[in-house]
């Protein structure tokens, strides 16, 4: 009933930029925070950023000044913006969105997961 897609994921130098993209769509009543989690190879899924639907925003302390988070109300769509990108970055990062369906209960929502490498 409700999916999200990534977008904007790859293959980048250390230092340089991505932007990445996710999009809800399906029967969706209403969107809370959205936000983006990230996990590395052996390593537990982290938080990355989040945005409250009115704007309010927070972030890990490891991205603070280089990452940042944005959306689109009318486009059900969050982005985040990664620059001075570090071999540390090296991750699969996932959409979340908690949001109410049609019809029924809050809850969470992710992504399938874009994949984002930082070459030293």
């Amino acid at each position: 009933q409700v999916q999200l897609v990534e977008s904007g994921g790859g293959l980048v130098q250390a230092g340089g930029s991505l932007r990445l993209s996710c999009a809800a769509s399906g029967s969706i009543f209403l969107i809370y925070d959205m936000g983006w989690y990230r996990q590395a190879p052996g390593k537990q899924r982290e938080l990355v950023a989040t945005i409250t639907s009115g704007g309010s925003t927070n972030y890990a302390d490891s991205v603070k000044g280089r990452f940042t988070i944005s959306r689109d109300n009318a486009k059900n769509t969050v982005y985040l913006q990664m620059n001075s990108l570090k071999p540390e970055d090296t991750a699969v990062y996932y959409c979340n969105a908690r949001l109410r369906i049609i019809g029924g209960s809050p809850g969470d929502y992710w992504g399938q997961g874009t994949q984002v490498t930082v070459s030293s």
